[in-house]
């Protein structure tokens, strides 16, 4: 599609760590956008802009006709000057505020989407934040009625992980037949709102090498994943497997679903980064606003010398106004 032809209200970008590489991925995904779009202004400090005009406005309904001039900033202040590759806490609430802010314009009909740049966990968690990450925290701000899922998008894959940020040993304690469907029901939901698939496929990863070879490499697989898969076919959920997970993720494997369900973290992000790490997008599921994100952290470690690659946050743009747009039409009477 024409990213240009793209309608509908600007999108909401946050700050994320203003140590990080935020600012430098905005400016450069401004300049990547500025002339076909999507439009979209960044919720933070206007210092945290660098080697791009800036537009300050005072309400998201300003960003599109400033634009093609500058980088729309709807300001919101540090309590301290940020110093890139230096973390510091006492702008955790700004940080926070940004997030609030654009998911309130979303939910309010003030912005298409929300896309969130990279946090600092560790700063936020310091500061007295709650929540494990972005997922958990959007979930309860503007939830669905289901719980927040995960998923990871490029070009020709897309991968959810049943458990997400556990240690592997809690992962297998957590992983149940009932997480592994009511996963498997939110993302082929999502598969038929947000993307436009009628009939969506989902391919569900074993556990175990070789999907446990009939129990002989672990019975979690019998017990567990198989269960889980007969539960969504019967309703009415084209989902297949377990399929041994070292041969899921080749090109002719791909072809063949449309989102792969991994039974934890690294058995599905370890494909996708490598398949496409600068032009991965994350994507909350089950939420009442569009909501996607660069597949990457703040990168504290080169902030502020310009060597951020800004192509996950250009793609996560992209598919937030794509997803936005899929979302309307289906509303449209």
């Amino acid at each position: 599609m024409q990213h240009g032809t793209v309608q509908g209200p600007p999108l909401a970008l946050t700050m994320g760590e203003p140590a990080g590489i935020g600012g430098e991925i905005a400016a450069k995904a401004w300049w990547a956008v500025r002339a076909a779009g999507p439009a979209f202004f960044l919720l933070g400090d206007p210092a945290l802009v660098k080697d791009a005009p800036v537009a300050l406005i005072e309400a998201p309904e300003q960003a599109a006709s400033a634009f093609p001039h500058g980088l729309p900033v709807l300001p919101l202040r540090l309590a301290a000057p940020a110093v890139p590759g230096v973390l510091d806490a006492a702008n955790a609430p700004a940080v926070i505020a940004s997030i609030e802010q654009a998911v309130g314009f979303a939910l309010a009909g003030r912005a298409g989407g929300v896309v969130t740049n990279p946090i600092q966990k560790s700063v936020l968690t310091a500061a007295g934040f709650p929540h494990p990450g972005h997922t958990e925290f959007l979930g309860e701000l503007a939830g669905d009625g289901v719980p927040p899922v995960m998923m990871l998008a490029c070009p020709g894959l897309r991968v959810v992980p049943v458990t997400v940020h556990l240690s592997l040993r809690a992962a297998l304690g957590a992983l149940t037949t009932e997480l592994i469907v009511e996963h498997g029901r939110i993302v082929a939901a999502a598969l038929r709102r947000d993307f436009g698939l009628a009939s969506p496929r989902l391919a569900v990863a074993g556990l175990n090498p070789h999907a446990g070879e009939a129990g002989t490499m672990g019975d979690e697989d019998i017990r567990i994943v198989a269960p889980a898969v007969a539960a969504l076919r019967a309703l009415a959920i084209d989902a297949r497997g377990p399929f041994p997970p070292d041969t899921l993720f080749t090109p002719r494997a791909r072809a063949t679903y449309d989102c792969a369900l991994g039974m934890y973290h690294d058995q599905v992000l370890i494909p996708i980064k490598t398949l496409d790490m600068d032009g991965g997008v994350n994507i909350t599921l089950g939420l009442r606003i569009v909501r996607t994100s660069p597949d990457h952290g703040t990168a504290i470690d080169i902030a502020g010398r310009g060597q951020a690659d800004a192509g996950s946050l250009i793609a996560a743009l992209r598919l937030a106004a794509e997803i936005a747009e899929t979302r309307g039409k289906a509303a449209a009477p």
